[in-house]
């Protein structure tokens, strides 16, 4: 039987997807930039908690003022518990490879171009979340937090799964399962980022609510929520973010989803700014003096 060249088949009955609407196209681009823009927001922010950590509690130390760390948070540094005090510093330490690193892991063009460098700081990355979990928990384990067993178990957790997440990512990569890798990497990268996303979400309650709920010593009831708050829907939006990139968002989805990356990024923008008004740009100020000194 013939065919005339006229002829037209329905993509859907060649099993072919349909082109992409002019309008489809246009909402796909208002996510993709709305989600480069909370990117690079986030990225940014993150450089400056970074340097944050680097010169508070890097360079109090060096001056032989640790002493200092406990204007952050009663407790951190005791002189009767050395361990300890490693401990939170190997925290500390990987915290600032870890807020510096991740982002760069997720850019396409590098992995395409560089896939060496994309290993060989992958490999860095995942150790560096590996200790910094590790840290984390020698240090509960040794001194405790600061808001009791509640904080305990929250910021606890948060160091297994860490350390977990950190351990599968680097499984599934050097098995050559390249999607499982990349599943596991992001919720990795989702957990790493809970240490910033702490603060930005203290910063905007005290912004929107005052500070409700919040009591000395991290007793208060949004202190305890915050103890799983500031990771656990993290893992959601990485399920979504995993689940999402293999199907393709419908043009009014894709335009909510820039909508709300924008309302993100000015969020993040804001309270970061807040911060460097606040206590960041004073403590690092009067990290980096001593040792200028």
């Amino acid at each position: 039987m013939t065919r005339n060249r006229n002829d037209r088949i329905d993509p859907a009955h060649r099993g072919e997807p349909p082109a992409a609407s002019a309008d489809g196209a246009t909402a796909h681009a208002v996510s993709r930039w709305g989600s480069g823009l909370l990117f690079a927001t986030s990225w940014i922010s993150g450089v400056v908690f970074a340097a944050y950590i680097a010169a508070f509690f890097g360079g109090t130390l060096l001056a032989g003022a640790g002493e200092r760390w406990n204007e952050s948070l009663p407790g951190l540094h005791d002189p009767a518990t050395p361990m300890a005090i490693v401990a939170i510093g190997v925290h500390f330490l990987t915290g600032v490879v870890l807020l510096l690193l991740g982002p760069i892991q997720f850019i396409g063009h590098l992995q395409r171009r560089v896939p060496a460098l994309h290993r060989g700081l992958g490999r860095l990355y995942v150790a560096s979340a590996a200790l910094a979990g590790i840290g984390g928990l020698f240090f509960i384990a040794a001194r405790g937090t600061v808001g009791g067993a509640v904080m305990d178990i929250g910021f606890g957790l948060y160091g297994i799964l860490m350390v977990v997440c950190a351990a599968l990512a680097f499984v599934h990569a050097r098995a050559g399962r390249f999607s499982q890798h990349r599943a596991w990497a992001i919720r990795l990268f989702a957990l790493t980022i809970g240490s910033w996303l702490y603060r930005m979400e203290y910063g905007a309650w005290f912004l929107v609510a005052g500070g409700v709920g919040t009591g000395r010593g991290f007793t208060g009831w949004f202190d305890a929520v915050m103890a799983f708050f500031f990771y656990l829907p993290n893992l959601v939006v990485a399920e979504w973010v995993i689940r999402s990139t293999r199907s393709r968002l419908t043009p009014l989805a894709s335009i909510g989803s820039g909508a709300l990356m924008l309302f993100a990024s000015s969020f993040v923008a804001l309270v970061t700014w807040l911060f460097i008004q606040g206590a960041w740009g004073r403590r690092i100020a009067s990290g980096l003096l001593p040792m200028s000194s």
